[in-house]
């Protein structure tokens, strides 16, 4: 493997990629607005020669080079999350700006910048003639991630009958190579009550005092601690041997937390007793915990017990949309993934970072120092579409991306040029030494 060869080509194509990017940013598309964003990918891989450009019905758009018999794939959604409070930027988020270093924007670094590696690494294999008989890149640029991550794959690998040998994540990952990150859902608790006229509360049945209750255990659950002497063993109890026989893995990914992220209410008027609370919890899982058991420790709540019949716990459902009008409905759980550190795909992609970069994280004059400082082998704190690839289909899954998962959903995103310029070179360099280790 000529891997500076591999790097000056990468190198070369800067100009290429960050034009790319800096047209992107220009073209809003939030999760089921994409069209106009997957066009301007799509023209991006008939100019640069992709053997085979398809867009499913759902309206994932899948790139492949080469001919190869092993599918080798690389993963990165084009919608975006919006630009939230306007007076938070210091610049046009869809305008953007460049530097000699920095490129700014909505969706630099999540995730765009991940989708111009991806397909520039693939014409880099054509270029270099690094495809083979053996393999060929598909490039998958995925839809309505922000909304429901994991939807575009589900869709890709059951409709599509797409299942690759593995696939790279190119969400941000600050120059580290990243095996997994906890898991989420989205569970709902309904409370009933019986309203009454407010200047005689004693008549009715308070759903929201009902759901105060509830909230102070929730709170409990997240906040104690694990020992037997607590009332509400808290979720750090996943990360001790004698509770979680995957409490290793547990343990690099992190403890699991829930916390409420919405509060509902149904009321005849302002003056009188509520009659009906919601409230939408926010459960991030770490390895052990399934969307079972996570549901079953909100029922066994000391105030969920004490209102019965009256509670009801349950998970949420999406079916919105997508831009192509394609309607997939699926639960919104999204489960916890984590490829192991000697797994086949995990030791060929530190084997190409170390063949072109080192054993260090690298980054741009600003961020070299503090990704140094940080192992080069990590996790995501967020969730990413491999809830899906590998969290529900056991298909291998690891990430290597552009940009900083701090730049996600903040106002002032930005990546970094050297970033896409790397990227480009490991995606293009990986398949082959992958395959060379696994004949």
């Amino acid at each position: 493997m000529d891997f500076k060869a591999i790097n000056e080509a990468a190198v070369n194509y800067e100009k290429e990629m960050t034009q790319f990017l800096r047209e992107l940013v220009k073209i809003p598309g939030e999760s089921a607005e994409e069209g106009n964003k997957m066009a301007r990918a799509q023209a991006e891989m008939e100019k640069l020669g992709f053997d085979k450009i398809e867009v499913d019905p759902q309206g994932n758009l899948l790139g492949y080079m080469g001919t190869g018999k092993k599918l080798i794939a690389f993963d990165g959604h084009i919608d975006t999350v919006g630009i939230g409070e306007m007076k938070n930027w210091e610049f046009d988020p869809y305008d953007g700006y460049e530097t000699d270093e920095e490129i700014g924007g909505r969706g630099t670094s999540d995730q765009e910048g991940g989708i111009v590696s991806a397909i520039y690494g693939a014409k880099i294999m054509k270029d270099l003639g690094l495809l083979s008989d053996e393999y060929t890149a598909l490039v998958t640029v995925t839809v309505q991630e922000e909304d429901c991550d994991g939807l575009c794959w589900e869709y890709i690998i059951k409709e599509d009958g797409i299942r690759p040998e593995f696939v790279v994540s190119t969400e941000p990952t600050d120059g580290g190579i990243y095996r997994g990150q906890r898991g989420r859902m989205e569970i709902c608790v309904e409370v009933k009550g019986v309203s009454c006229h407010g200047s005689a509360p004693e008549r009715g049945d308070n759903a929201i005092y009902k759901m105060a209750d509830i909230l102070q255990d929730v709170r409990a659950l997240n906040n104690n601690d694990w020992k037997e002497s607590t009332s509400i063993r808290g979720l750090a109890r996943m990360l001790e041997k004698e509770y979680n026989p995957e409490w290793q893995e547990a343990r690099f990914l992190g403890r699991g937390t829930v916390t409420a992220s919405q509060i509902f209410h149904s009321s005849p008027s302002r003056c009188a007793v509520a009659d009906g609370c919601r409230v939408s919890l926010d459960r991030r899982m770490t390895a052990g915990e399934t969307w079972e058991s996570c549901l079953e420790e909100i029922r066994q709540l000391p105030a969920v017990q004490k209102y019965g019949e009256d509670v009801v716990v349950s998970m949420y459902q999406y079916d919105r949309p997508s831009y192509t009008g394609c309607v997939y409905p699926i639960e919104c759980y999204f489960p916890t993934w984590v490829i192991p550190e000697e797994h086949d795909v995990s030791k060929a992609l530190m084997e190409v970072h170390h063949g072109l970069y080192g054993e260090e994280r690298m980054g741009s004059k600003t961020t070299v120092e503090m990704r140094k400082a940080r192992p080069l082998l990590d996790k995501w704190t967020f969730s990413t579409n491999g809830v899906s690839i590998m969290g529900r289909n056991g298909i291998p899954c690891i990430g290597f991306g552009p940009g900083a998962e701090a730049q996600a959903h903040a106002p002032n995103e930005r990546t970094w040029k050297e970033d896409l310029v790397r990227c480009a070179a490991v995606y293009a360099a990986l398949p082959s030494i992958y395959l060379k280790n696994n004949k």
